[in-house]
């Protein structure tokens, strides 16, 4: 007889794990499974290898969740090196241009990152997980194959200059789910009129997540502590499902309609939200899920745990 597979550990929340340089999305993701012997996991937007930073990691229960961290804005530390431009609009790719950097000062770089702010169109690069006809386009690129591809609209809320130590500058950025910095950098410097590529990238915050009020773990950290057989202290470095839908107003409900909403019937909840989305607690103020404001006020169930 086959011996039967271990499912792993029923264990659920949200990892903050701070991706080192290096790995895939994918890569450390499985680590953290791994070391979690956890049986379900999850990431939330891809970092590239040469990224390092925030990948939110859904542990059992929260991958429920997962998608409204896809959906979530970002924040990146970007380091862009002018004068060059690659063919992967980063370090590693070979190199197709190299222009002499002159008359930029902070004052020239300030008004071109204006221009950058709100609402732009940015032309998804070929290097990257985008698919067309099933094939992945990076594959595509690495065969010499460029395809047509449809601009996509992004915002950018905040474009910060935080040094310029030329050829290179460094820039904070807080903008939208589907936004490339390496496209974005190739564009500064093509407006700058010199070109550049992305030199160092990291990304400090997703949604309600930002390195400033809360710690990101480190892979070492979780190794160290799986591997001393210390599970419990490992899932103390995990945040409740909930944390990372702070953003929505809470509504708790009674015994009743919480009974109902298990069913999947439309509840009535005196003096909830009017629209939108909603976190969902029972009287005991237990997490149970995202529920959905429909036209006639009743709360109808989104996603439960």
């Amino acid at each position: 007889m086959a011996r039967r597979r271990n499912p792993g550990r029923g264990v659920s929340g949200i990892l903050l794990l701070d991706k080192p340089l290096g790995l895939t999305s994918n890569e450390a993701l499985q680590r953290v499974k791994r070391l979690y012997r956890a049986s379900k996991a999850g990431h939330t937007g891809s970092l590239d290898p040469l990224a390092s930073g925030l990948l939110p990691c859904c542990l059992g229960d929260a991958t429920k969740f997962s998608a409204f961290l896809l959906d979530a804005d970002k924040r990146y530390r970007v380091r862009i090196r002018l004068g060059v431009t690659t063919t992967t609009a980063d370090a590693e790719g070979d190199v197709l241009e190299r222009v002499e950097v002159k008359g930029i000062d902070e004052g020239r770089v300030k008004e071109v990152l204006r221009d950058f702010h709100g609402g732009i169109d940015q032309l998804p690069p070929m290097y990257s997980a985008l698919k067309h006809q099933g094939q992945r386009l990076y594959k595509l690129a690495r065969q010499g194959v460029e395809v047509e591809r449809q601009p996509r609209r992004i915002q950018i809320y905040a474009l910060d200059l935080l040094s310029l130590e030329l050829p290179e500058i460094e820039l904070d950025v807080h903008c939208s789910k589907g936004t490339y910095v390496r496209t974005l950098a190739e564009d500064i410097g093509r407006a700058l009129g010199c070109g550049g590529y992305v030199n160092r990238l990291r990304r400090t915050g997703v949604g309600p997540y930002a390195e400033s009020a809360a710690s990101f773990v480190p892979l070492e950290r979780i190794e160290t502590l799986a591997h001393a057989e210390d599970l419990g202290a490992v899932d103390e470095l995990l945040l409740p499902l909930d944390s990372a839908l702070g953003h929505w107003p809470a509504v708790r409900l009674s015994a009743d309609a919480d009974f109902y909403l298990r069913q999947g019937q439309a509840v009535l909840i005196p003096q909830a939200p009017t629209e939108g989305l909603v976190r969902l607690y029972d009287a005991s103020a237990r997490f149970l899920g995202v529920g959905l404001i429909l036209d006639d006020g009743k709360v109808q169930p989104k996603r439960l745990i």
